[in-house]
Formats: C-alpha cells, sequence, structure tokens
C-alpha cells in the first residue's frame, strides 16, 4: 500500500481531528451531565442526566472512537510515521487503549447501571451503595477520558521523545 499524498493526507487528518474533537466534547458533555447529578434534587433531573450519558455512550462515544481509531491507524500506516517508529506514536497508543476501555466500554456499562438504578429507585438511589460505588467509576472513568484525551493532542502538537533507534542491520551479520 502507498503513502498518502499531500491532500489525501490533510483530508484524512481533517477527519482525524473531527473524530477526536468529538470524542473530547462528548467527554466533557459527560463531566457536566455528572456534575448536574451529582448536585440536583429532582429526581427528573437525575434520571436524565444518567439517560442521557448512556445514550451517548451508546452512539456518539463509539461513533467517535472508532473514527478515531481508523483515521489514526491509517494516518500511521500510509504516512511517514509508522505504528512503532516514534516513542511519541506508541504512548499515543497506550492512551488509546485506555480511551477505548473507558469510552465504549466503561461508560456504556457505568451508564446503563446508573440509569438501572435510578429507574427503579429514584432519588433513593443515591443511599444505595452500590449506587456510590457505580458513580465513584463514572467519575473516575470520566476524568481520565478528559486527561487521556487532552494529553493525545498535546503529543500530537509536540511529538516528543523523538524516534526509536532503529539496529543497523549490517552491524549484526
Amino acid at each position: 500500500m502507498g503513502k498518502l499524498n499531500v491532500t489525501q493526507r490533510r483530508w484524512l487528518l481533517a477527519l482525524h481531528l473531527l473524530f477526536a474533537a468529538i470524542m473530547f466534547g462528548v467527554a466533557i458533555v459527560f463531566l457536566i451531565l455528572s456534575i448536574t447529578a451529582a448536585n440536583t434534587n429532582d429526581e427528573g433531573v437525575l434520571k436524565a442526566c444518567y439517560t442521557s450519558m448512556h445514550l451517548l455512550a451508546k452512539t456518539s462515544v463509539r461513533a467517535s472512537t472508532i473514527g478515531t481509531l481508523v483515521t489514526g491507524i491509517l494516518l500511521s500506516v500510509l504516512t511517514q510515521w509508522g505504528l512503532f517508529k516514534y516513542y511519541w506514536i506508541i504512548v499515543k497508543e497506550g492512551l488509546t487503549i485506555l480511551s477505548i476501555i473507558l469510552g465504549p466500554i466503561g461508560m456504556y456499562f457505568w451508564t446503563l447501571k446508573a440509569v438501572t438504578l435510578t429507574t427503579a429507585e429514584g432519588l433513593g438511589a443515591l443511599q444505595d451503595p452500590a449506587f456510590t460505588v457505580n458513580s465513584a467509576q463514572l467519575w473516575t472513568g470520566i476524568i481520565l477520558q478528559i486527561l487521556s484525551l487532552a494529553m493525545m493532542f498535546v503529543i500530537s502538537v509536540f511529538k516528543p521523545w523523538g524516534s526509536r533507534k532503529q539496529k543497523n542491520r549490517s552491524n549484526l551479520a
């Protein structure tokens, strides 16, 4: 498979950035909805916050994660960057795995449990230990997701740590 020309690379990069921006934006929405849910005494608002987060987890989180992952892999493979040539790309790959675990997997299950508990117990869910644990897991996931996505943006801009040194194959013989 050949390398991309400049125009193709720019379009793919633009698409990658759009998907990444959607991921980051949805993570911020999760934070806002979680703050709202934590500070309300209205059962309807509580349910609406968790229902909205669960809907986003089933749609935007999945779509943006898949889009960002696919375009990121294509950018690595179809340009000079490669998948393992640079330390900054390897760090981004690790953060991507974390984001996949937190986003489409974690957010889906944590919000599903919150919706289930608030639907069954209403405001009484706030006193349920299972709800408290789930809420702490959701908060932790949201914060880690925002931090990991922000780190990926910063790493992409500054490209720290340089390239991995490739062994000279002629010296091995």
